[in-house]
């Protein structure tokens, strides 16, 4: 944990701040403050306001009253060139980097690096080495596109954007989300060496372990309002935090694990999968109501044995079955029609049609149901939208609403709710709690659960351990595209399975 610079005055005072948007109010009388060297971790669940406090201290939005101050000076940021020339840093969740422009372009992109009135391209490599080294990756090259990384290798290139300036303060909305164990211990290294100099970081997280390895400090936002300020992580137990995160008390956020009966048959059946060209093959099956959890570091193969068995990409040999039915390999299409779903990893950019409606993302793999003579039946489509809404206890109750405007946990649900409302007999999600907070987890666990116990086979593939030691009946280690191991989960611990996966990287 990083040491809170004591005495020193705040580096950031924030008092009073009000944001309103047309029929909301985002922020009401918000007051957060920031000591220089400190880790002040900002709490909250999907849309409780982490988001549009940052923005409006990156000067993404201006407030509509309240005061900052910052570095003992009252400012007014007009536009986020402003705040970044003030010394704020933002690292955003969504990453704002140009995928056709090199690592080291897209990490001085706005502030080239010149000599002589022209940009030095030989600077900006040098100076992106050692940032990036700086980071712990110095394998990552400033010459490569950043449309060639992976989504951990382009998160490694923002933050590294974000010190590539003189920063007195940096904000990090949910750095660590694509990131696998070894990742986060780099970055909290980097952390560390930040606060070291005085640098002081706003850190948003909704993983809590992290905030208990890495903050000094804990303002918890709900509903636009400050619900708890200044909490001394060292002294605020978890089921304090989420109390004041969710108004209610969760003693566990997983529901109990079904008990499954060993004489039924399996509904989906993978022999002999071989992936990509020299690789081992893969066989598995999972029965109605199971659910099969896929574990293992980012880069493992997790979602590529996903996207085998879906059909986005196709296999090499072996077969996918459903119900005893072959389905031909690299159709999604063959795959929707033997009963198989996917929620995958990006929901934004794969999942959500982000401008639409609800209605048309729900009924978006069903929508033949309501045609009739070549027509839709938008009557048909809007009650089976309100249907999953409630049943999804969605807010707002809204099924003309776009997509985007929603928080990311029911951005989530939205995607599940689409394969509920088609009906499906497999359903695969890779990643289905990433970027949702504490609340919202738990309600997306529950549906899982339920979903499993209306006989559904599901495969959660996850980069957190706990989740698919707490969510799944079965665990399969993955190593480099290979299965190393299989366990009950109730056998496994997330040490046992590290240990797995880093064995399993040697053979």
């Amino acid at each position: 944990m990083t040491g809170l610079a004591g005495s020193h005055p705040a580096l950031l005072q924030m008092r009073g701040i009000e944001k309103r948007f047309p029929g909301i109010i985002a922020l009401h009388q918000v007051t957060f403050d920031v000591a220089p060297g400190e880790v002040h971790c900002l709490l909250g669940q999907n849309g409780a306001g982490k988001s549009t406090l940052i923005k409006v201290l990156a000067g993404v939005h201006q407030p509509n009253a309240g005061r900052i101050v910052f570095d003992g000076q009252d400012v007014d940021f007009s536009s986020p060139d402003d705040a970044i020339k003030a010394g704020i840093g933002t690292m955003y969740q969504e990453l704002d980097l140009v995928e056709s422009l090199t690592v080291a372009e897209n990490i001085f992109l706005g502030h080239e690096q010149t000599r002589g009135g022209f940009s030095s391209r030989k600077s900006e490599q040098s100076k992106a080495r050692e940032l990036l080294a700086r980071l712990g990756h110095p394998e990552i090259s400033p010459d490569m596109e950043v449309g060639e990384l992976s989504a951990a290798g382009q998160q490694i290139v923002s933050m590294a954007r974000a010190l590539s300036r003189e920063v007195k303060l940096i904000i990090m909305d949910e750095p660590s989300a694509v990131l696998d164990s070894e990742e986060v211990a780099n970055l909290f290294d980097t952390v560390r060496t930040l606060t070291a100099n005085g640098v002081a970081v706003i850190y948003i997280s909704h993983r809590l372990e992290e905030i208990r390895m890495i903050g000094d400090r804990i303002t918890v936002l709900k509903d636009g309002t400050a619900a708890a300020s200044n909490l001394l992580v060292s002294e605020t137990p978890n089921a304090e935090l989420i109390r004041y995160m969710t108004g209610r008390t969760i003693s566990s956020i997983f529901p109990p694990v079904r008990s499954l009966d060993e004489r039924t048959p399996p509904v989906l059946e993978v022999k002999d999968l071989v992936i990509a060209p020299g690789h081992q093959p893969i066989s598995f099956s999972v029965r109605a109501g199971e659910i099969l959890g896929l574990a293992g570091l980012v880069g493992s193969g997790r979602s590529e044995i996903l996207g085998a068995v879906y059909g986005s990409t196709k296999a090499v040999s072996g077969s996918v079955a459903v119900d005893g039915k072959k389905i031909r390999s690299g159709s999604t299409v063959a795959a929707v029609n033997a009963g198989m779903g996917l929620c995958p990893e990006e929901r934004k950019s794969q999942a959500l049609l982000l401008d639409d409606t609800l209605i048309a993302n729900f009924t978006l793999p069903s929508i033949g149901r309501f045609a009739t003579a070549g027509f839709t039946d938008g009557a048909r489509e809007y009650r089976a939208s309100m249907e999953q809404i409630e049943k999804l206890e969605l807010r707002p109750a809204d099924p003309r609403r776009e997509a985007r405007t929603l928080s990311g946990g029911n951005q989530q649900k939205i995607v599940l709710g689409r394969w509920l409302s088609h009906g499906c007999r497999v359903l695969l999600l890779d990643e289905p709690t990433r970027g949702v907070d504490v609340g919202a987890r738990s309600e997306i666990y529950q549906l899982v659960s339920e979903l499993a116990g209306s006989g559904i086979a599901i495969i959660v593939v996850s980069s957190e351990l706990e989740e698919v030691l707490g969510l799944c009946h079965q665990v399969l280690v993955v190593s480099e595209q290979r299965i190393v191991h299989r366990a009950p989960a109730g056998e496994l611990s997330e040490h046992q399975i590290l240990d797995l996966v880093m064995e399993g990287s040697t053979l």
